[in-house]
């Protein structure tokens, strides 16, 4: 009995401590996605009264999607901001959305889709030991070259990226009789620099925020497939926030992810 509430009082200790959730992202700085994860990390602070506070890793620090994904399943992080394959990896349902030339004209209906499945893909993701706080919609995925082309017979002879690990991305390309190099995400920048690749794909604001468009020149205006990610908590870590604050991160994550869908939307088109 003595231990018992000596273990309690120490949770209670714990608890009264705040608890510090460790996240990662590879959106760099600056951009209107990390500027809406800033303010939701802020606020979260503030209504948690500094009981809940969020440390995010921006920029690909943590490095890849798949090692911040191993880092988390170990506890050396509590999640982050995962995007098609990574996503996929946790639950493979999730990349019904994905599937390429599916929505690739109608983001409207791309997000129709989503909204109505959340509640299933949520279930797949709460099985594998996570959280969703939010869906995000990325955009419109489009092929970015160094070379010129104008025609699938002309896309079979130059050196494509694709996702290491990404078995959606590696069967169209195979489909399509592509040469795919497969890479790590934060790989693509050196390798378009060095001609190890010549293309990549992603959407606009991705492009952008990776500054891919300095060591490309063409963009077929095609869009290939349709991209999500979503804001994913180790259950291990959101079980030691009180049911309280559990509550308020997912209406202010609800709120600000609502927020960077909306910027992705008008940052995509500009």
């Amino acid at each position: 009995m003595k231990e018992l509430i000596i273990i309690s009082t120490l949770l209670l200790s714990l608890n009264a401590l705040g608890q510090k959730i460790k996240i990662a992202t590879l959106v760099p700085k600056g951009t209107s996605w990390a500027k809406t994860l800033a303010d939701m990390s802020n606020e979260i602070k503030k209504q948690t009264e500094g009981k809940v506070k969020f440390k995010i890793y921006y920029g690909g620090v943590q490095g890849d999607e798949v090692d911040v994904l191993r880092k988390t399943r170990i506890g050396q992080l509590h999640g982050g901001v995962f995007t098609g394959k990574t996503l996929g990896d946790i639950s493979s349902d999730v990349r019904a959305i994905e599937v390429p030339f599916n929505f690739y004209n109608d983001e409207k209906k791309a997000m129709k889709f989503l909204n109505e499945n959340t509640d299933d893909f949520n279930k797949g993701i709460s099985e594998e030991g996570f959280i969703n706080l939010g869906f995000y919609g990325i955009g419109k995925v489009y092929l970015v070259s160094a070379k010129e082309v104008k025609s699938i017979k002309e896309l079979q002879g130059i050196k494509m990226w694709a996702w290491d690990g990404d078995k959606l991305i590696r069967a169209m390309m195979d489909s399509l009789k592509l040469v795919s190099v497969p890479l790590a995400l934060p790989d693509v920048m050196s390798s378009l620099s060095t001609g190890i690749i010549d293309a990549a794909y992603a959407p606009p604001l991705g492009i952008l925020a990776l500054q891919w468009q300095n060591k490309v020149k063409y963009l077929i205006d095609f869009p290939l497939a349709y991209s999500i990610g979503a804001l994913l908590i180790a259950k291990k870590q959101w079980n030691k926030i009180s049911p309280l604050h559990q509550n308020s991160i997912k209406n202010i994550s609800k709120q600000y992810i609502l927020q960077a869908n909306k910027f992705a939307v008008a940052d995509n088109l500009k």
